[in-house]
């Protein structure tokens, strides 16, 4: 016989927290991790989030790493993934804007065919993502491409594995310009945004979010709950645009 207040004691046991292992965009961090912990704390599930550029990622979702979530800063590379038979669901979920950042204060410029970004550098480096792989840097060359920009400065650009890694060699001075989303600029106080390229020189920035296979409640709630109303105003915050 089960004693009364041992029913009492199993009745106010919590359930166990459930873990959620997420693989997302390094652009994401800041406002991911904000949604994350509002999530944790309605909850109480754990949120693992694993930040690299989306094609590593990618990878290393369809070589069987553990993921039950994934955000990606391109069609492309969820694409991939969707391939390989390891998404249950998917979702268009934010959006971005593609600038020109300068260490310090930049004087700002509007970026077009006419800009002369090589003697802005004045023999300094381009710092951008990884420019054949890495969302940001493909967003980033092909916008330079479309403005006839791309063979003046393409050999001083200085490649990063991820968004947030070129972000840093204009903060710390060792780039005096990189290309990043808006919202990296907007994260990093040592540096200033010096010009925004033309939404129509580079594919629009979409960033798509997956439940992946094997994912259970706890993993849908997450991905859910990364659409909600309360994500959407912590995404907006940030400077995303949120998709429809």
């Amino acid at each position: 016989m089960i004693r009364p207040a041992l029913l009492l004691a199993l009745a106010a046991t919590p359930a166990l927290a459930e873990d959620v292992t997420v693989f997302a965009a390094a652009s994401l961090k800041n406002a991911l991790d904000e949604v994350a912990a509002g999530f944790t704390r309605d909850t109480g599930n754990r949120v693992t989030i694993s930040y690299a550029g989306s094609n590593a990622l990618a990878k290393q979702i369809i070589e069987g790493a553990p993921a039950d979530v994934f955000i990606s800063a391109s069609d492309e590379w969820m694409d991939e993934v969707e391939k390989a038979g390891l998404v249950r669901d998917r979702a268009d979920l934010l959006g971005n804007r593609l600038v020109l950042v300068a260490h310090g204060d930049g004087k700002p410029v509007a970026m077009s065919a006419d800009t002369d970004l090589a003697a802005m550098l004045d023999g300094g480096k381009l710092a951008m993502a990884l420019v054949d792989s890495v969302p940001a840097g493909q967003y980033g060359k092909a916008a330079l491409e479309s403005l006839g920009l791309w063979d003046d400065v393409g050999a001083e650009v200085a490649q990063s594995d991820n968004v947030r890694a070129a972000l840093a060699l204009v903060a710390t001075g060792e780039a005096p310009y990189g290309i990043v989303y808006a919202t990296d600029a907007a994260a990093e106080d040592d540096v200033t945004v010096a010009g925004e390229f033309p939404a129509d020189s580079h594919p629009p920035i979409t960033y798509p979010a997956a439940l992946l296979a094997g994912a259970d409640d706890a993993d849908r709630a997450f991905y859910d709950a990364l659409s909600d109303d309360a994500a959407d105003a912590i995404f907006a915050r940030h400077g995303f645009t949120v998709a429809d």
